[in-house]
């Protein structure tokens, strides 16, 4: 029997709805009150490398939900949180999830309301976002001539992986910044908020570049030119070092937290200002077309960008 995609699953369970597109952050209304949901889930055994500060797991439960809200230009409010755990754990272990959770949520000004908890195999967490949205960004929305962008670099957190699990040889100092943006992510909430009048489109990056280039053009239906790739010199060196693949690195590795996103170029000036304010570098990648699918081309070298970041049952 054909295992079912992560895909397939969520078109079959979004069957009976017309036009259905995935935005991670549901709109609806509440009386005359236009508001925002996300709900992300961290289960152990897929989510969680071994040696991980729980502190840092229940945090980042958090942050993946921020900035799904992040790319939409919205502030959440509220928070609660459903806990499944396994009947070994400590009360010490159980301090360390609360720590991470509640400064996670004083550190965003968010309200947690409490929540639910249950018994299983593994720790797995489900955390639901709720916030106002008089206005929000799409991810279908990019327009013909619009520049896209990155509010990062990419690669670390593959290069943080490849240390943890594969024993990949680094120096000190780029180990210790790629294992901190992987297990400390800093989602880009205010920037996204703030720009909120600039963006024409944007998407949270956490399932990989690769992913999230190609939703955006199959969404808008155009055509995603990928200029230059957007890593620093650092992750280069590491890739070089390694004899492993740079692509494979910047576009399929997933767990970035950033923002991809689309813009005029007339308002490209308020972005940088914005990105500055917030100690962000804006990394200026391609453009948008007419047509579809994502290519990279940067006169030396072409290749056609294939979808092949984080999918669940791949």
């Amino acid at each position: 029997m054909k295992r079912l995609s992560e895909r397939e699953i969520i078109k079959i369970m979004n069957k009976k709805k017309k036009h259905f597109l995935s935005e991670d952050v549901e709109i609806f209304r509440l009386g005359n009150q236009q508001c925002a949901v996300c709900v992300d889930t961290l289960v152990e055994s897929t989510d969680i490398p071994k040696g991980s500060k729980l502190e840092d797991v229940s945090r980042k439960s958090i942050i993946s939900s921020l900035s799904d809200f992040a790319a939409k230009g919205i502030i959440p409010k509220f928070c609660i949180v459903s806990l499944t755990l396994p009947s070994s754990i400590s009360k010490k272990q159980l301090q360390e999830l609360s720590k991470g959770f509640t400064s996670t949520c004083r550190e965003f000004k968010i309200e947690l309301l409490g929540g639910d908890t249950n018994q299983g195999t593994e720790i797995s967490i489900h955390v639901v976002l709720f916030g106002s949205a008089k206005n929000y960004i799409k991810r279908k929305c990019a327009r013909i001539g619009d520049i896209i962008c990155t509010t990062g670099p990419f690669g670390y957190t593959a290069a943080a992986l490849d240390i943890i699990l594969k024993k990949k040889k680094t120096t000190k100092s780029f180990s210790t910044k790629s294992k901190n943006l992987f297990f400390k992510p800093k989602p880009r909430l205010e920037f996204g908020h703030k720009s909120i009048s600039h963006i024409t489109s944007s998407m949270d990056s956490s399932d990989g570049l690769s992913s999230c280039l190609n939703e955006m053009s199959q969404q808008s239906k155009k055509k995603f030119l990928i200029t230059k790739i957007p890593t620093n010199r650092d992750v280069v060196e590491f890739s070089r070092k390694n004899k492993t693949d740079l692509k494979k690195l910047v576009f399929d590795g997933g767990e970035e937290f950033e923002l991809v996103f689309t813009v005029r170029p007339k308002n490209l000036r308020s972005i940088h200002t914005l990105a500055k304010k917030f100690k962000i570098s804006i990394f200026e990648i391609g453009h948008v077309s007419k047509g579809n699918g994502v290519f990279f081309d940067d006169g030396n070298e072409s290749f056609k960008i294939k979808d092949n970041g984080w999918q669940h049952f791949r």
